[in-house]
């Protein structure tokens, strides 16, 4: 938590895949910003994405309460929106330990650890052999 300008600022950073998302929860409207973009532009309209990252705060009732703004690097959007869930969802435990419970059971709150497996030598893709040809 800090405080500028007499606004009270809730930090929260987010991983998922190769995306880390750092989330600003500030008391607002409801709007999401994303990378100095409306956050519906940003995710494409699309309603999974824009679903996942109003996750936390519809869960704790806080949708239309505080303002997001977030800055995120790195992976396609899928992985940036659930980034930025779980970037929200800790910020929101800074705003009040009750807020922890109700995040945790509905898994904001955990890391999605998979990750893309790597390549290995005489295959084409982590798995994908070549094809094999009897003569």
């Amino acid at each position: 938590m800090s405080t500028s300008n007499n606004r009270v600022v809730y930090w929260g950073t987010g991983r998922r895949k190769t995306s880390v998302a750092r989330v600003r929860v500030v008391p607002g409207t409801g709007a999401i910003t994303i990378n100095g973009r409306p956050g519906d532009n940003y995710l494409n309209y699309n309603p999974a994405y824009l679903a996942a990252v109003k996750a936390p705060l519809q869960t704790l009732g806080l949708s239309s309460d505080y303002d997001l703004l977030v800055n995120v690097r790195g992976g396609g959007l899928t992985g940036q929106s659930d980034a930025i869930k779980q970037g929200t969802a800790r910020a929101l435990c800074d705003l009040s330990p009750d807020n922890r419970k109700p995040l945790k059971t509905e898994g904001h709150l955990s890391r999605d650890p998979r990750a893309k497996e790597r390549r290995k030598y005489g295959l084409k893709k982590a798995r994908k052999a070549p094809q094999f040809s009897k003569r």
